[in-house]
């Protein structure tokens, strides 16, 4: 039987992401809009117009935002534009500092004539979140906090994990909508809740890839193989997102394409400590993890992938971590 607490937490998960595909309910009648056709936007919007959704989008690359006319989408011209034609819009931005711009800055969705609801993909952090919510309140307007985790991968299938908090009703209304994303966990009422959990979701993501990493390295140097060591870390109390997704399908094979910058990593890791800080919490592990990821950014660029954080301790260790067809391959 379960407890109280199993029964709350089954309540507040969603129905599968393909409920979406499946089940059409009053929110069909409602549309939407989409900001943001970056890596993650991209796909995630993508999924809303094969369910068959009314989209309207908006990005500042409009050649990039062209490639989902062919699935149905509308391509605004402006924000103000897709303000006129959305009640709902979704936005999935790079940084805090986009996510301001885009609701508060002149002919944002602030002032759009319709857009009653916006819903906030990003990882913006609590603060900037609550800030921004409460001028669209004051428009209003409602904010939904509604990050999410996964990757690239999960936002192409529909199984992200997403941390959602805001306004109950509207949560509600929209679960059928935010299913065609991945799960929805609800986290809170308040503004900024979600944005905490994503916070910290991403710093123990980033921590749990930087001990993955500077642990293989160390592997190599005493002999070890790659692929021995991941079946035996997966067999065992070492496991975790690195040893079973991200070494393995995105460091071994030396293609560094899990689609997610190490500048946004060095980014949400500040957002994390700085809560600590505020809190009074210290974070002597995160700081940690935050002055490896900003060494990696630093030295290989902004763009590069976050999976690229291991070439960094490669290199100080003279020694690397790839699959043996690759290490074949570079040896020939």
């Amino acid at each position: 039987m379960l407890s109280s607490a199993e029964m709350d937490t089954d309540r507040r998960a969603t129905k599968p992401p393909n409920t979406c595909n499946t089940r059409r309910i009053s929110v069909t009648s409602r549309s939407y809009g989409f900001v943001g056709l970056g890596n993650m936007g991209l796909p995630m919007a993508r999924r809303l117009l094969e369910a068959g959704y009314s989209l309207s989008v908006f990005d500042t690359r409009r050649d990039v935002a062209e490639t989902l006319v062919a699935d149905g989408a509308t391509v605004a011209e402006s924000l103000s534009d897709l303000g006129r034609n959305a009640d709902v819009v979704f936005m999935s931005l790079p940084t805090p500092d986009a996510v301001k711009a885009v609701c508060l800055s002149p002919g944002g969705l602030r002032e759009a004539e319709r857009a009653e609801v916006i819903v906030d993909l990003s990882t913006t952090g609590p603060r900037v979140a609550t800030e921004v919510a409460q001028v669209l309140s004051d428009a209003g307007k409602t904010w939904i906090d509604c990050p999410v985790s996964g990757g690239v991968a999960g936002a192409r299938k529909g199984t992200l994990t997403l941390m959602v908090s805001g306004d109950a009703g509207w949560i509600e209304t929209l679960a059928p909508v935010i299913a065609c994303f991945g799960k929805q966990f609800v986290v809170g009422t308040e503004a900024g809740s979600g944005h905490s959990m994503k916070i910290i979701n991403n710093l123990m993501s980033s921590a749990a890839l930087a001990v993955t990493s500077e642990c293989l390295v160390l592997g190599r140097k005493l002999g070890l193989e790659p692929e021995t060591m991941l079946e035996v870390l997966n067999s065992g109390s070492g496991r975790n997102s690195a040893t079973t997704d991200k070494i393995p399908n995105f460091v071994l094979p030396g293609s560094f394409d899990f689609g997610f910058a190490i500048a946004l990593s060095s980014k949400d890791a500040r957002l994390c400590l700085e809560e600590g800080d505020r809190m009074g919490v210290p974070m002597i592990v995160g700081n940690a993890v935050r002055q490896l990821m900003n060494i990696a950014r630093d030295s290989l660029g902004p763009d590069a992938d976050m999976t690229e954080v291991i070439r960094v301790v490669e290199g100080w260790a003279g020694a690397e971590v790839r699959g043996k067809d690759v290490a074949q391959k570079a040896a020939e």
